[in-house]
């Protein structure tokens, strides 16, 4: 029952990662251009939707949701499961590194941010365009089912 109510969470948690992926590069098209102000503004906006896309994420898949299975062909199988792989790794990364970057800036520690934020700009990216891509194979192309019942 509370599964069915919670159908919509894959598309919102994509548009999260959306979001917050287009919050990153402003941002640092904002930093490149020397406007810190908007840089931390997109910054904590791409926080925001990230926050909420990771408790979206959370919510669906302790509700008790069947996780859907990849049923594509072979060769597009082995290329799903290697985005998922680094996908599912770097995302489990990213959570101290965000923080991380944060609690420097918001310390004033701007040459110490600037040397984590390098890397977790690439990484926090990569894993919100991957989100996004996981979720268009498995729900709108329609790779994804549920598994058969035993």
């Amino acid at each position: 029952m509370i599964a069915q109510d919670l159908s919509f969470l894959p598309l919102f948690e994509a548009c999260c990662n959306s979001a917050a992926a287009v919050s990153i590069v402003l941002g640092y098209r904002a930093i490149k251009r020397g406007n810190r102000v908007q840089h931390k503004r997109l910054m904590i906006l791409a926080f925001v939707f990230s926050t909420l896309f990771l408790t979206a994420y959370l919510v669906y898949h302790f509700s008790g949701v069947p996780v859907r299975k990849f049923h594509g062909p072979g060769l597009l199988r082995g290329i799903y499961l290697s985005v998922l792989l680094s996908h599912t790794l770097l995302a489990m990364v990213i959570v101290p590194m965000v923080l991380r970057t944060f609690y420097l800036a918001f310390r004033e520690r701007f040459e110490a941010h600037r040397r984590i934020a390098r890397w977790t700009l690439w990484v926090w990216l990569y894993v919100s365009v991957t989100g996004v891509l996981i979720y268009l194979t498995i729900y709108p192309l329609g790779f994804g089912a549920f598994p058969k019942p035993d």
